[in-house]
């Protein structure tokens, strides 16, 4: 495992690392399963992915069986801390940086996933990063807590974003929505670079 170090200021609200535990709960599973997430990935083995906001990796460990490489990008080194001590797999590199600021060649990834933080970072330029970064043809899946949603679980529903506002997003940085979708407290966005 090597490690990839960009430290950035925190900019949104993050998750709190003293609280990283809850982050292994296998209730997540609800609003995305790890069977969802392969798929809308589309992945053939190969490929060299980001997972967005890893934090301890618990789905970061869902996609690497199914990738080349993985990159688990996250703002807090205390959550790459976490995820080794839990174990990491051996295709899985941390990287510790704002998804604003990658430490990643153009075109560097074929893929990149984002589960439950998209309302951390989703800002134009952070946006126009990923889009840097994800190859030409490259897929990106988003799952995230929606602001249509009830407030059950994740952040306050001001502090989110909806699949229509987010897609519109996602499109103005030059993605193409493939696949998009509302459920009862989250949404699902996939798009191409």
């Amino acid at each position: 495992m090597s490690v990839r170090l960009l430290w950035w200021g925190m900019g949104f609200h993050t998750f709190d690392a003293e609280r990283a535990n809850a982050l292994e709960d296998a209730s997540r599973y609800r609003y995305c399963s790890r069977e969802e997430l392969v798929s809308a990935l589309a992945l053939d083995g190969g490929e060299t992915v980001a997972d967005l906001g890893s934090g301890t990796g618990f789905y970061t460990d869902d996609v690497a069986p199914f990738a080349g490489t993985v990159y688990a990008v996250d703002v807090q080194q205390a959550m790459h801390d976490h995820y080794a001590e839990k174990g990491v797999p051996s295709n899985v590199e941390f990287v510790t940086a704002s998804v604003g600021d990658l430490p990643l060649d153009d075109g560097e990834l074929d893929a990149a996933f984002s589960t439950m933080t998209y309302h951390e970072y989703a800002d134009a330029s952070a946006l126009a990063e990923l889009r840097r970064v994800l190859a030409p043809g490259g897929r990106m899946v988003t799952v995230d807590w929606s602001a249509n949603g009830e407030g059950e679980s994740g952040p306050p529903t001001d502090e989110r974003f909806g699949v229509d506002e987010a897609t519109s997003a996602l499109a103005d940085a030059g993605f193409d929505v493939a696949h998009a979708s509302e459920r009862p407290e989250t949404f699902l966005a996939v798009v191409t670079a």
